[in-house]
């Protein structure tokens, strides 16, 4: 891999109604305003050569890579290490619901119930990003999650994961070389190891 385009899925139903989900069998349609997001995703990147595109077992993640890449011939690369974290209990409960309790827990404290802990969400991104960079394919459009996609962003700027962090938006692609994913892996590994959240 040489280039990597980070993109967070559309708006979803879900979303709009802020709610939880970190189960992807769970059914999660895109609204019409994330349909058209994704569509426009597409126009975004069409003069961009795309080799593969990753996505999250996630319905929301995979109907915005259908329509962005509607009409190209582009492979697709399911990796359940792109999923949105596991929340447990506060699975459909809302998002601020659960925005306070991370914000209120360690790192290292999975959510109840049978949730991720924010340590263990961060350890699966990376391993699914080095998946991608042991890739042979030059270009590759990663469609995930806010998380799966913040935590990279803000690694490539030098900083580690916090426990608020800046929204990421619907549909929007992000362009990073491999250098800068290799060096932001290697930041959010090293957190991993003595993982505090960023003030």
């Amino acid at each position: 891999m040489e280039r990597a385009y980070l993109a967070r899925h559309g708006e979803s139903e879900f979303s709009v109604r802020g709610l939880t989900n970190g189960d992807p069998a769970i059914v999660c349609d895109l609204t019409e305003a994330g349909r058209a997001e994704a569509r426009r995703l597409g126009e975004l990147l069409a003069d961009a050569p795309l080799d593969l595109c990753a996505v999250s077992e996630f319905q929301r993640a995979r109907e915005t890579a259908d329509l962005a890449l509607a009409g190209r011939e582009t492979p697709r690369l399911i990796l359940a290490g792109l999923n949105d974290i596991g929340v447990g209990d506060f699975e459909g409960h809302t998002i601020e619901e659960y925005r306070g309790w991370a914000r209120s827990h360690e790192p290292g404290d999975p959510a109840p119930g049978g949730g991720e802990s924010r340590v263990e969400a961060v350890r699966r991104y990376v391993e699914a990003y080095r998946t991608l960079l042991a890739r042979p394919e030059p270009a590759i459009l990663v469609v995930a999650h806010a998380l799966t996609v913040r935590y990279v962003l803000d690694a490539v700027a030098g900083r580690v994961p916090a426990p608020r962090v800046e929204i990421v938006p619907y549909a929007e692609p992000f362009a990073v070389t491999a250098a800068d994913l290799t060096a932001a892996l290697e930041l959010l590994t090293a957190w991993t190891l003595a993982p505090v959240w960023r003030r």
